[in-house]
């Protein structure tokens, strides 16, 4: 193969950096902290069930694009659904949130003069409009820097997330929705945790204030896939132009009757009973970080923070945290800026108290043995 050595090349640069990345099994004797799903819904009995019976009553696949015969009842209701739910006139269903975010993109932007997006946004929104040469990034959370960036008098399309995948913090929505812009909101990590009844951003602006949603379905309720949600008008548009959706196999109808019961389990009175308990262990998990001194970012979402600074050092964190039997991200560049590596650990509506304390004591052990490890080297 002619390419091979600059590959191994390229390969070996990762590895000397520090940020050669590898698949690693999921052990099921860890406790796990890794993991997006903040309130267990993977695991819930109705879930589960409804998983099973769409699989005894639709088969494995859909075994077609959705405007072949890949649509099916559960899609159909679905879509209903979300719409019903987030008080949005449409949606559109695809098989991942990187998907969605990334054709709809490809395929809204040429329709504004500018698209600005904030800086840290998902690298979905990023791929989607970079090829373009009208769009900007203002700095993270700014709101005046963005609104610097919109051009006056045209069309204009701002875009960021509810919450931040790598910090969990939030964006100031309510201001960033008085700007001259249509707003879109990837709403990945706020759908089902945040808000009333589950409904975040949908729970907090109306359609006119936020044309476009991204919601996923693989974090906050447990299952697979995304959705574009919208008007009728965007969502027959990208219908017919978004080729992710049009030549991609459409999710499984189980898939679909999954996330429309996890909805269900979300939206009523199970689903508050989740999100305190989610948020009595966020409180709780911070609150032994502050008594043990362990440096937390300032999230009061399911996503926590420890930034450590250099590769290495976050690299050999996680690795002395799996020895205590914890699995958490280890976020190194180009995820994150340069000399903010670090471990981004999810508090889960399902964890124990002991096992967050199991985190916080393997969390001082870790750093107690690397401040060692420093001194003596």
């Amino acid at each position: 193969m002619h390419i091979a050595n600059q590959l191994s090349s390229q390969l070996n640069q990762l590895r000397q950096q520090h940020r050669y990345r590898t698949l690693t099994q999921r052990q099921s004797s860890e406790v796990q902290f890794g993991s997006n799903d903040y309130l267990g819904l993977s695991s819930h009995p109705r879930v589960k069930a409804a998983y099973a019976e769409g699989i005894h009553q639709y088969g494995t696949s859909s075994g077609a694009s959705p405007l072949v015969s890949g649509y099916q009842a559960p899609h159909a209701y679905l879509r209903e659904q979300l719409a019903q739910w987030l008080e949005r006139e449409d949606a559109l269903l695809f098989s991942s949130g990187f998907a969605a975010n990334q054709c709809a993109m490809h395929v809204l932007a040429p329709m504004y003069q500018r698209v600005v997006l904030d800086k840290l946004s998902h690298a979905s929104l990023i791929d989607g409009v970079r090829h373009f040469d009208h769009w900007k990034r203002f700095h993270h959370n700014d709101v005046a820097h963005a609104k610097q960036l919109l051009l006056p008098k045209e069309a204009n399309l701002l875009a960021t997330e509810s919450v931040f995948s790598m910090d969990g913090d939030r964006a100031p929505l309510t201001e960033l929705a008085q700007l001259q812009a249509d707003l879109w909101i990837d709403d990945a990590h706020g759908i089902g945790v945040c808000g009333d009844d589950g409904r975040s951003v949908a729970g907090q602006l109306t359609a006119a204030q936020v044309p476009l949603l991204t919601i996923t379905f693989g974090k906050g309720l447990g299952v697979m896939g995304a959705a574009i949600v919208g008007s009728s008008l965007i969502i027959d548009y990208l219908t017919n132009h978004a080729r992710e959706f049009i030549y991609s196999t459409a999710m499984p109808a189980a898939q679909a009757l999954a996330v429309s019961t996890a909805i269900d389990v979300v939206a009523n009175t199970e689903g508050t009973t989740l999100r305190q308990r989610l948020n009595d262990n966020i409180g709780y998990f911070r609150e032994c970080c502050r008594l043990h001194g362990l440096p937390i970012g300032d999230s009061h979402h399911a996503i926590q923070t420890l930034i450590v600074g250099e590769d290495a050092k976050a690299m050999a964190w996680g690795q002395a945290l799996k020895t205590h039997g914890i699995q958490c991200g280890v976020i190194r560049p180009p995820t994150v800026p340069r000399g903010s590596s670090r471990l981004r650990m999810t508090i889960a509506a399902t964890h124990s108290r002991a096992q967050i304390d199991h985190l916080v004591a393997a969390l001082v052990a870790s750093r107690d043995s690397l401040d060692r490890a420093e001194i003596t080297s």
